[in-house]
């Protein structure tokens, strides 16, 4: 990074946290001490969280990174949705998404990507089960993102790295969740994953 861009990075630091002090939000930094995790965002309710989660970011000195499907990349906006964090994924591959991003997570030493493990803001009755197995496979931990908007916090709250017993790891993201209340409540996802299939 030049000086440019290095003074560019904290002025925009700086004016994220300033904006959510103005507007009465806390942040909280409990962040991984490593370059590479993957951050779950909970819980997603309202379109009024992406603002707020730009903001959070920003004010973390992070970069949201997304996943998106490969047409979103394709032609002419493709580039905006790169400029804006996006990251595709190859629909119909032969090694399907879980596979990608580790793979993705194996050739970089530094990346953060956020995922909305709840898939909808209209409310679920599980949590997709996609960064659980992810953060397991690059064995990099899960940092658990929030909105509280009952007590106005927002931020990192702790981070887990998953060990394969997904009872006690549920339990983990169970009991942190348990007290954040999303814009909605009525529209919260259920921290809970649907039980494999056998065959």
């Amino acid at each position: 990074m030049n000086f440019i861009s290095i003074a560019l990075y904290y002025l925009w630091k700086r004016a994220a946290k300033y904006t959510l002090q103005l507007f009465g939000w806390n942040l909280v930094a409990e962040l991984p001490p490593v370059q590479k995790y993957i951050m779950v965002g909970a819980h997603h309710t309202s379109n009024w969280d992406l603002p707020l989660v730009l903001l959070m970011m920003a004010a973390l000195g992070l970069r949201l990174r997304w996943i998106g499907k490969d047409a979103l990349f394709k032609g002419p906006q493709g580039w905006v949705m790169r400029w804006l964090g996006g990251i595709p994924v190859e629909r119909g591959a032969k090694k399907k998404f879980v596979g990608q991003m580790i793979d993705l997570y194996n050739e970089r030493k530094k990346m953060v990507i956020t995922i909305s493990p709840e898939g909808t803001r209209r409310g679920s009755d599980h949590w997709k089960t996609g960064f659980y197995h992810i953060a397991q496979g690059a064995q990099i931990p899960v940092a658990m993102g929030f909105l509280d908007y009952s007590r106005k916090t927002l931020g990192i709250g702790g981070y887990f790295y998953p060990n394969g017993d997904t009872e006690s790891d549920l339990r983990i993201m169970q009991k942190f969740y348990a007290d954040k209340i999303g814009k909605n409540p009525n529209q919260q996802g259920e921290v809970r994953f649907l039980p494999r299939k056998t065959k």
